[in-house]
C-alpha cells in the first residue's frame, strides 16, 4: 500500500494531483464519446419513456422559473410540473430535461431529442470512470486505478445502462463519488471536505433510493477509525479525539440537499416523504427469469446476485478482483489480529463495506430481483478497484520473474506490463463491443455466452427496448400504414422512434394482436403466452422473421396472412 504512485511510463509526482484529474477527464471524455457514437442503435426501454416525459415537464418549470419566478413558485405550478413520476427523486430527471431544453430545443446542438435526454446519464458513466481511477490511484497505485477504470468501462451491463436516461448508472457513479469524498474528508479532517461529503451524499439521495444504504458503509467505518480515540489509552485519546464532522455533515447537510433540490417535497412534506418511502419499501414485483423459473414475488433466490455477477462480468475481471480483494481482506484480518485496526484511515475496510453493502440486500428473501444486475451496479466500481489491485499483484509478480532472467529480456519489464494489461482488457473489450445493442442478453463465455445464458434459463431482456432492432425488417416488408402490435414497448417509446426516424413514420402502433397486421414478441419466459395468443389469432405458429443474437431469439415478428 506504499508503492510509488506513478506510471512507469510518465513522470508523475508522488502525491495525487491535477495530472491525475487530467487522466480521469480523458477517461470521461473517451467513454462519453463512445456512448454517443453507439447511442442511436439502442432502442428505448419502457422506463426511459417515462423519464423523457418527466424531464420535459421539469424543464418547462425551470424555463418558467427564469421567465416568471413568482408564478413558478406557486404550489399549483410546482405540483403540476413535478407531480409526474414523483416516485423517484428529481436530480437526474431535471438534468435530462435541462439537457433536452438547452442542447436540443434551444441551441439545436444535438439533433435527436433522445440523445439530449441521455447525455447526462452518459456523463455519469464517464464520471464513474474518473472517480474509480482517482480512488484506485490514491489507495493502491495509479496503475491499479487505470486498470480499474478500464475494466469498469468494459462490463457489458455497465456499457448498456450507461447509454440510458435512467438512474442506474447515475447511482453507481454517485455511490463511488460519495464514498470517495467521504474518504477524503476522513483523510483531510477539514470542514470543507466534511461539507463536501454532506453535499455529495445529498446529491446521491437525490439520485436514487440506493443511497439509503450508504450509512451502513459510513457508520461502521467511522466507528473503526474513531474507535481508538474513544477506547484507547488516555494519551492516545487526547491526541486523536475529535468529532466525526463528515458523518455529522452527511446526517444534516445530506437530507437538506435532498429536500432543497426536489420541489415536489416543498408542500405537504411529511406525507410526501412517507409516500416516497412506502413506494420503495413495498415496491411491486415484476417478472424475471432465473435458471429457467419465472419469479414474480418473494422469496427471491439468495444465489441470484452471485450467479448473475459470475455470468455477466468478464471472467478476467472477476479473477483479478478475487486476487485483489483476497489480498486486501487478508491484510485487514492481519491488522485486526495485531490490534492495529483504527490506527489509519482504513481504506481497505471502507472499500470492502462499499462493495458489500449494495449486494447484501439481495440476500434477503423479500428483495425484488426484477431489475437484474442494474440494482446492484453501485458495487461494480468497487469490484473494479479491487480488480485493479489484483492486476498490480500480477504485474509485480511478472516484474520480479522477468528481472531474474538473464540478458535483455530483464530490461523489458515496462513493455511486458503493457502487454499484460492489453491481454487483461482484450476479452472484456471484445465481449462488450459484441454485446451492443443487446447488452441485457449478453453473458460471458464462462457460461457459454448469449446462447449459454439462454440455455441456463437466464433472463434475455426486459423493458421492450429491442423493438427498434426489427426496424429494418418492417422497413422492407410492411405495407404503407401497416399496424404493428408493439408488445412490451410503451406508446411513448414508439412515438419517440417515429419522431426520430428510427422506425418508419407511417407505421401505426396497436395494443392487441387482433388489431395488427404485424405482431412483435420480445422473448422473456413470462411472455410465452403472447406467442400462443398470436398463433390463435393469426392461424399460424410460424413467425415471419426472428431477430437473433448469437443464434438466440430476441424478437419474433408475426405477419397476418
Amino acid at each position: 500500500m506504499n508503492e510509488p504512485k506513478r506510471f512507469s511510463w510518465a513522470k508523475f509526482p508522488e502525491s495525487i494531483g491535477w495530472r491525475d484529474h487530467a487522466v480521469g477527464a480523458a477517461l470521461f471524455v473517451a467513454y462519453v464519446i463512445w456512448l454517443l457514437i453507439t447511442a442511436r442503435s439502442l432502442g428505448f426501454p419502457r422506463d426511459e419513456s417515462f423519464y423523457f416525459h418527466a424531464g420535459q415537464s421539469y424543464a418547462r418549470w425551470f424555463d418558467q422559473l427564469v421567465a416568471h419566478p413568482k408564478a413558478a413558485m406557486e404550489r399549483g405550478a410546482i405540483d403540476g410540473a413535478w407531480g409526474y413520476n414523483h416516485e423517484h427523486p428529481s436530480l437526474m430527471k431535471s438534468l435530462f430535461g435541462i439537457s433536452w431544453l438547452v442542447l436540443h430545443q434551444k441551441w439545436k446542438i444535438i439533433a435527436d431529442a433522445s440523445t439530449a435526454f441521455r447525455l447526462p446519464g452518459m456523463a455519469t458513466g464517464g464520471l464513474s470512470l474518473w472517480v474509480t481511477y482517482l480512488f484506485g490511484a490514491r489507495v493502491y497505485s495509479r496503475r491499479a486505478g487505470l486498470m480499474a477504470a478500464v475494466l469498469l468501462a468494459l462490463m457489458p451491463h455497465i456499457f448498456f445502462h450507461a447509454h440510458l436516461a435512467c438512474f442506474d448508472m447515475p447511482i453507481a457513479a454517485m455511490w463511488i463519488l460519495s464514498v470517495y469524498v467521504y474518504y477524503r474528508s476522513v483523510q483531510e479532517k477539514t470542514l470543507g471536505w466534511a461539507l463536501a461529503a454532506g453535499i455529495v451524499y445529498g446529491l446521491t439521495l437525490e439520485t436514487k433510493h440506493n443511497a439509503w444504504i450508504l450509512p451502513a458503509v459510513f457508520v461502521p467505518h467511522t466507528l473503526v477509525v474513531y474507535g481508538r480515540a474513544f477506547f484507547g489509552d488516555k494519551g492516545e485519546k487526547r491526541e486523536k479525539l475529535r468529532l466525526p464532522m463528515e458523518l455529522i455533515s452527511i446526517a444534516i447537510v445530506g437530507p437538506f440537499v435532498f429536500y432543497a433540490l426536489w420541489p415536489w417535497l416543498w408542500s405537504d412534506t411529511a406525507n410526501r416523504i412517507r409516500e416516497y418511502v412506502e413506494f420503495h419499501v413495498h415496491h411491486e414485483y415484476y417478472n424475471i427469469e432465473y435458471l429457467g423459473k419465472n419469479y414474480f414475488g418473494p422469496p427471491s433466490p439468495p444465489s441470484y446476485a452471485p450467479v448473475m455477477i459470475l455470468a455477466t462480468v468478464p471472467s478476467i475481471t472477476l479473477l483479478l478482483f478475487g486476487l485483489g480483494a483476497g489480498e486486501r481482506l487478508a491484510a485487514l484480518w492481519k491488522r485486526l489480529r495485531e490490534k492495529l485496526l483504527g490506527t489509519s484511515d482504513e481504506p481497505d475496510l471502507l472499500l470492502l463495506l462499499a462493495f458489500a453493502a449494495p449486494l447484501a440486500v439481495f440476500f434477503l428473501p423479500k428483495t425484488p430481483i426484477f431489475g437484474g444486475t442494474k440494482h446492484w451496479m453501485p458495487a461494480y466500481p468497487l469490484l473494479a478497484i479491487f480488480a485493479g489491485r489484483g492486476f498490480d499483484l500480477v504485474a509485480d509478480a511478472l516484474g520480479r520473474a522477468v528481472s531474474a532472467l538473464p540478458g535483455a529480456l530483464a530490461k523489458r519489464q515496462r513493455e511486458l506490463t503493457w502487454a499484460l494489461g492489453a491481454l487483461c482488457i482484450a476479452a472484456p473489450l471484445a465481449i462488450t463491443v459484441h454485446s451492443h445493442p443487446f447488452g441485457l442478453s449478453a453473458y460471458v463465455p464462462l457460461v457459454g455466452g448469449t446462447a449459454g445464458g439462454a440455455d441456463l434459463g437466464l433472463n434475455r431482456q426486459f423493458w421492450g427496448f429491442t423493438t427498434q432492432s426489427v426496424a429494418p425488417y418492417l422497413q422492407a416488408n410492411a405495407p404503407r400504414g401497416a399496424s404493428v402490435f408493439i408488445h412490451d414497448t410503451t406508446g411513448d417509446a414508439w412515438a419517440r422512434m417515429l419522431d426520430e426516424g428510427r422506425m418508419r413514420r407511417d407505421l401505426r402502433a396497436t395494443w392487441s394482436p387482433g388489431d395488427a397486421m404485424f405482431s412483435l414478441v420480445q422473448h422473456e419466459l413470462h411472455m410465452n403466452e403472447v406467442d400462443h395468443q398470436i398463433w390463435v389469432v393469426y392461424g399460424s405458429t410460424a413467425p415471419a422473421y426472428v431477430l437473433t443474437h448469437d443464434g438466440v431469439p430476441i424478437v419474433s415478428v408475426y405477419r397476418r396472412k
